[in-house]
């Protein structure tokens, strides 16, 4: 990325009133506070202004309002369409305001808005107590909450906006505001779900839940020609599950990895990861069925720490690789449905891409629809149909492309709508199908009240009524 093309702006009046660090484009960490987590985006911001606290993103948004200047929030910078980053505007990034504070007797953490995963896991762990939300430990949990927050722990505890009980918000104006059930609560509803469209969060407070710091969780994986009765199975299982039972599907390619046989390494399988959000023995007692199951691979489930298990998944989803992806909000898996993933698998271009098949039900299901913006809580899974390959190798990027669309394509007249944190480069066509008709007239109605003027619009965006 040449830096010295990249646009400037006079930033002297924010440097008056900002503590933190501001990056401009002929900055030598210039280059490096660009890079996302997808790879593929290549953005050239004026200006990054790496906050330290409220303070200092009051002191963007003012300077982004008074100077007609395009901005963008950077959280864990993990959205796959790039969200993080603008062309010749200010980045408001949060990835300096990592703090976090636990009460164990209240059961609640406070995290700034820059956490990860990981910032959150590693401080409430400390004490037996565990947030829910996420799949990976190095997303951003502004980006994951303000979605919804799907994860391991949802169907025993709900989504992450359901264990959120308060934010702080810098709202368009450039003012920070309490955001819970007794205050601004109509602003509460929308953050729980309407995505980044109503200010920046700096600062979150969830209620934690008691488990580990051992849990019975892993992963177990079958060649392709038992896909079919894996998913059957999966469908069958999760329906009746007890609420403890996490599991997430995976259609891949083997890795080279040890835990994989040589011979299977290259080759379709059908992997379920499991995460027992209950005692380790139960866990091991529950889950006996699916280990049972066919003639797996491989089966690393084990009695593990809750830690090392959040982040068993960062591997396969680095840093730096190109990512495409399209996903769907689906009901059970019918035999169709079924035929299609299988069909599609051995189709699949790249030994990086995945198509991850997450499963709700339990606790996250039972909240009612209208109590917060998350829609379809009465659906049985998402799949989100992610290509990935090498930087080098960005001539194959159309193969790769055609493959996702071609199975996004395919499973579309089952679709019951989309996970607003997985669209990505169709965001503005998609995002209306992220949400139910009562829950857009509402969401449409909040932003022209906090965001008339749709100050922030890069992200997936929700204009003013």
């Amino acid at each position: 990325m040449p830096a010295l093309a990249s646009p400037t702006i006079d930033s002297a009046a924010l440097a008056a009133d900002f503590m933190g660090e501001l990056v401009s484009p002929d900055h030598p960490s210039y280059d490096a506070a660009c890079r996302v987590w997808n790879g593929e985006i290549q953005r050239q911001p004026a200006l990054i202004a790496r906050c330290r606290g409220a303070a200092d993103v009051i002191a963007a948004v003012r300077f982004c309002r008074d100077h007609h200047l395009p901005a963008s929030v950077r959280g864990g910078g993990h959205a796959v369409a790039g969200h993080a980053l603008v062309d010749a505007g200010v980045v408001i990034d949060l990835s300096a305001m990592t703090g976090t504070r636990v009460d164990p007797m209240a059961r609640t953490i406070q995290a700034q808005g820059g956490c990860l995963n990981a910032d959150v896991d590693r401080a409430s762990q400390v004490f037996g107590l565990a947030a829910t939300g996420g799949f990976i430990s190095h997303t951003g949990i502004g980006g994951l909450t303000l979605g919804g927050g799907i994860g391991h722990l949802m169907r025993r505890f709900g989504l992450s906006i359901d264990a959120l009980r308060s934010a702080d918000v810098v709202t368009a104006n450039g003012e920070l505001v309490v955001a819970s059930e007794d205050e601004n609560a109509d602003l509460f509803w929308g953050l729980r779900g309407g995505g980044g469209n109503f200010g920046v969060v700096t600062n979150f407070t969830f209620e934690l839940q008691p488990l580990g710091p051992t849990v019975f969780a892993g992963m177990i994986a079958w060649p392709a020609d038992q896909a079919p009765s894996v998913l059957e199975f999966l469908r069958d299982f999760i329906a009746d599950a007890p609420d403890e039972v996490g599991l997430m599907a995976n259609l891949r390619l083997a890795p080279p990895l040890p835990a994989f046989p040589e011979h299977i390494h290259g080759k379709p399988i059908v992997a379920l990861v499991a995460t027992y959000a209950g005692p380790p023995e139960e866990g091991e007692r529950v889950l006996t069925r699916v280990r049972a199951l066919g003639t797996p691979v491989v089966d690393v489930m084990a009695h593990k720490p809750y830690t090392v298990h959040q982040k068993m998944l960062d591997a396969a989803v680095p840093h730096g690789r190109h990512y495409y992806w399209k996903s769907h909000r689906l009901g059970p898996l019918t035999d169709n449905i079924i035929d299609i993933m299988c069909d599609h698998l051995g189709q699949i271009t790249s030994p990086m891409s995945s198509v991850p098949i997450f499963s709700f039900g339990g606790a996250m299901s039972r909240v009612p629809e209208d109590a917060t913006a998350f829609p379809h809580r009465d659906a049985a899974h998402d799949i989100n149909i992610v290509a990935s390959w090498l930087p080098e190798r960005a001539t194959d990027a159309d193969r790769h492309k055609a493959w996702v669309r071609g199975f996004f394509d395919a499973l579309a007249p089952h679709s019951r709508g989309v996970y607003v944190n997985f669209t990505s480069d169709d965001a503005a066509q998609r995002v209306r199908s992220a949400y139910t008709d009562a829950q857009w007239a509402r969401l449409i109605s909040l932003k022209a009240k906090y965001d008339p003027s749709n100050f922030f619009n890069h992200n997936a965006n929700i204009p003013p009524a």
